[in-house]
């Protein structure tokens, strides 16, 4: 049944499940102003960096399967205040961390928290409002909104606690959020999607986190050993592999975490493929912009924060302003329109170099987070939109997957490319906005042919 009725109060099911949405994202940016001050306190490589800033969402990634497939069977609100309170206590533990093994360690913590309580805050929306398509597109855009503007405000939320305390502040800031969603989350309606008997998909969840955490690990590792190294490129043969099994498992399992039946519209895949691009591209690109601005222009933490600003800027004004767009021009449009942003937004970065002044960079941290802010939230409703209800939790844990996933490969393989000092940082940015710019146009044709019909 309904997690709530009609009557529903719109504004504490926005609040409590875009609180948790906050949390999630600020701790995906919020830590890249940090990673200078992190390898001077442990002496850390690039690679422990790649390490800190992945841990969280590789562990994010690789849960979300099993954490939307207990969303739908053990009910929403009950999956949900037991992941807002691991991340709660994850947080402190990375700001009380002595190492950088312990940081990673909690970091890891920080993923399991969050993939458990983004799908069953999604699962909760669309459940509060399915009644109402147009109310569910509203809310969906509100919390949309709320984690958009967390991941582009990280940098410079990250920028301004490091400037009046130290970097483990920015794991802090978490604790108040959680425990104020979690409180909150009580007052929510206690109906729940009821409990099933279901046996749960041991096998395929073991495959799938051993297929995306060797893949990811491969890759990380790769610029330190090189390609040739047999455990770089057994690991990523063996990954692949393993993602076989994986598909294997699924088709015979009786209650697959992962029911491929979902797969079958085009759309739904043209979408999860968007998730995964739009989320590489950008989770990447601020990772090694971060240390563009602190490593090769010199600005400090502060400075790199504020010039931050302008993402969040971009993800607000059109995060908000997409609910409009979907209710006229329809999710294909909305679409289409924010990637034409968004790769507009790479071809800035083509001007980056050792001495770029800011007024040339503040075009593309603008319109990269308003194309993103522009498509996700037609992204989201779109796959909502096309799951029976009972299935929202899985739906929603397929997309964030796709999507945190993408975004843990962007960081590996940019960061990758940017890994030795100010030289190889401004070599790389050229690239990154060429690969991207790439792949967003190619996902572009594929809205045109399979979204914008659809829709």
């Amino acid at each position: 049944m309904n997690i709530a009725s009609k009557h529903t109060n719109f504004g504490q099911v926005v609040t409590v499940t875009g609180l948790a949405f906050v949390v999630a994202q600020l701790d995906v940016s919020i830590v890249n102003l940090a990673l200078p001050q992190i390898a001077q306190s442990y002496h850390a490589s690039i690679t422990t960096l790649q390490w800190v800033v992945d841990a969280y969402t590789l562990a994010f990634a690789v849960l979300m399967l099993s954490a939307g497939s207990l969303s739908d069977r053990l009910g929403a609100l009950r999956i949900f205040q037991s992941g807002i309170m691991i991340f709660c206590i994850a947080s402190a533990g990375c700001g009380l961390a002595d190492s950088s093994i312990w940081l990673v360690v909690f970091r890891v913590l920080q993923g399991i928290g969050a993939a458990t309580m983004i799908p069953s805050s999604l699962a909760i929306l669309n459940q509060a409002f399915a009644h109402e398509p147009s109310t569910r597109i509203r809310a969906v855009g509100l919390w949309t909104a709320a984690g958009s503007a967390a991941l582009a405000a990280g940098p410079l939320i990250g920028g301004l606690l490091i400037h009046i305390s130290n970097w483990r502040f920015i794991f802090y800031v978490n604790i108040p959020f959680c425990l104020a969603g979690f409180l909150l989350s009580f007052k929510l309606p206690k109906g729940t999607v009821a409990v099933t008997a279901k046996k749960f998909d041991t096998a395929g969840q073991l495959v799938w986190m051993l297929a995306a955490t060797i893949l990811i690990a491969s890759i990380i590792e790769w610029h330190q050993f090189g390609i040739k190294n047999p455990f770089i490129s057994g690991g990523i043969l063996l990954s692949i592999l393993l993602m076989g099994s994986f598909i294997w498992i699924e088709k015979q399992a009786r209650n697959p975490i992962l029911p491929l039946h979902l797969f079958a519209s085009p759309s739904f895949n043209v979408l999860l493929l968007l998730g995964g691009i739009l989320n590489g591209s950008y989770y990447g690109s601020v990772f090694v912009l971060s240390l563009y601005l602190q490593n090769v222009l010199h600005y400090s933490s502060m400075s790199a924060g504020l010039a931050f600003v302008p993402l969040t800027v971009g993800f607000v004004i059109t995060n908000l302003l997409s609910g409009r767009v979907i209710k006229r021009f329809g999710i294909g449009l909305s679409i289409i329109t924010g990637l034409f942003i968004f790769a507009l937004g790479f071809t800035g970065l083509f001007l980056a170099d050792a001495n770029t002044p800011y007024w040339q960079l503040f075009l593309p941290f603008l319109l990269m987070p308003a194309g993103m802010g522009m498509a996700v939230p037609a992204m989201t409703n779109g796959i909502l939109a096309s799951v029976d209800r009972s299935l929202s939790g899985t739906a929603s844990a397929v997309l964030n997957t796709i999507r945190q996933t993408g975004g843990a490969i962007g960081v590996a393989v940019f960061g990758a490319l940017a890994a030795g000092g100010p030289a190889e940082i401004i070599s790389a940015i050229p690239v990154i906005a060429g690969v991207s710019i790439i792949l967003i146009l190619a996902t572009i044709i594929l809205a045109f042919k399979y979204v914008l019909k659809a829709n």
